[in-house]
């Protein structure tokens, strides 16, 4: 296997383990006004479409271990770990992998307790992923540890349900609508668009809800057994510090950009004619008032549509030259023309402009303490199951048992 291949397969791994795409390139992202690799667009590596909703996982996951140090409705207001995108894409492609795949025969993939798993289950977890696998020419070992993998997860949720019946974490109904109220909020669009999104993809509200719902008491949990033992240190957060921010700029301007990317070839086959020709309607339609820029950005856009195209802020001399070049010419609230790329048409819209100011250790603490209570959480989480297991009857059955790995 090649270096190529052997990176895919860990970054897949990583999707299965964490149900997200948790990679160094996607962390990055969410901080886009910190100097980092670019992509050919003048921004980090992107994904495609079908891999982005992994990513809006991971940064709602995050937030929501995060947040948690801040009171209970902090915590699952953003443990919206579940988000539209992925909830829509993983069912999509399971009906697709049901409609052009080998007809799955039903069984029993393990025992959990007194529960089972069934071997459909598992492959509606892992089929997204095993798509991409296939489609990079990948091996079927490598397909059916991903199934592995996929089961474990499936595991791990047994597991919880059984800690949130025992000590009563169980989410309620306000709590569910709190935080689907809060994913629309957070995605600038309406509760109505929201849910007509999510079953326009197949997904019924009900389902969604119940995704959402094991969502918050996961946060839930994790507070209850695993926060009392995570300890932060100030030498910690002063060694982040200046890994993020030693080398940071001492002035210049930044500006507050969103960017409309609509690709062209690739996977979708689009034209350049094609893919310029949607951005140029999204832009009379931005300008007519028919709709926002986020708003179509999260219809349209191939880049960081579940932020609704939004990149923060971003110092200019980090910006690429043609991103430079087009913001020159802009003023607040103004959308750019269409512009031509090689990856495809791109519209830009400026939100601010302000002058750089450095980010001293006092401002960036509290951020930076949360990342690292975000990371000794997850180990300290590891640690927590890994006692639950020992604790509890397990029995992987059929293809899954005692190393075979689904395939």
């Amino acid at each position: 296997m090649n270096q190529t291949a052997a990176a895919s397969v860990a970054t897949m791994r990583t999707c299965v383990a964490v149900w997200t795409c948790d990679t160094p390139e996607v962390r990055r992202l969410s901080r886009p006004d910190q100097p980092q690799h670019r992509h050919p667009t003048g921004f980090p590596h992107t994904t495609t479409p079908r891999e982005r909703p992994f990513r809006s996982a991971s940064e709602s996951i995050s937030r929501s271990l995060s947040k948690s140090r801040v009171g209970s409705r902090g915590l699952w207001l953003l443990a919206l770990s579940v988000s539209v995108s992925m909830m829509v894409s993983v069912t999509a492609d399971f009906a697709w992998a049901q409609a052009s795949g080998p007809r799955m025969i039903e069984g029993i993939a393990a025992q959990v307790g007194n529960e089972i798993i069934l071997t459909s289950e598992v492959y509606e977890l892992s089929a997204p992923v095993e798509e991409r696998l296939r489609e990079a020419g990948l091996p079927s070992t490598e397909i059916a540890r991903i199934r592995s993998e996929a089961l474990d997860r499936l595991i791990e949720g047994h597991l919880l349900s059984s800690v949130v019946d025992r000590l009563e974490l169980g989410a309620d109904r306000e709590e569910v609508d709190s935080a689907i109220n809060a994913i629309a909020e957070e995605n600038g669009i309406s509760l109505e668009q929201l849910l007509a999104s999510i079953e326009s993809h197949g997904l019924s509200i009900e389902e969604y809800r119940d995704k959402i719902r094991k969502e918050i008491e996961r946060s839930k949990v994790v507070n209850a057994m695993v926060r009392s033992r995570v300890q932060i240190s100030d030498e910690e957060v002063l060694a982040l510090y200046e890994e993020e921010f030693g080398n940071q700029r001492s002035g210049g301007e930044e500006v507050h950009l969103r960017h409309i990317l609509v690709m062209a070839g690739g996977e979708n086959e689009r034209s350049p004619a094609d893919a310029c020709e949607i951005a140029g309607s999204a832009r009379i339609e931005i300008e007519t008032g028919t709709t926002t820029f986020p708003a179509i950005a999260q219809s349209i856009s191939d880049m960081l549509p579940e932020r609704g195209g939004d990149l923060g802020w971003m110092h200019r001399s980090d910006l690429a030259a043609w991103m430079a070049d087009t913001v020159n010419e802009m003023q607040p609230g103004d959308v750019s023309p269409v512009v031509e790329m090689p990856f495809g048409c791109n519209l830009l819209e400026l939100v601010e402009r302000r002058e750089f100011q450095p980010i001293d250790f006092e401002r960036a603490k509290p951020q930076l303490q949360n990342r690292i209570f975000q990371q000794k959480t997850e180990l300290e989480y590891g640690k927590w199951l890994d006692v639950l297991r020992t604790q509890t009857y397990i029995e992987r059955k059929g293809a899954f048992a005692a190393g075979g790995l689904g395939g």
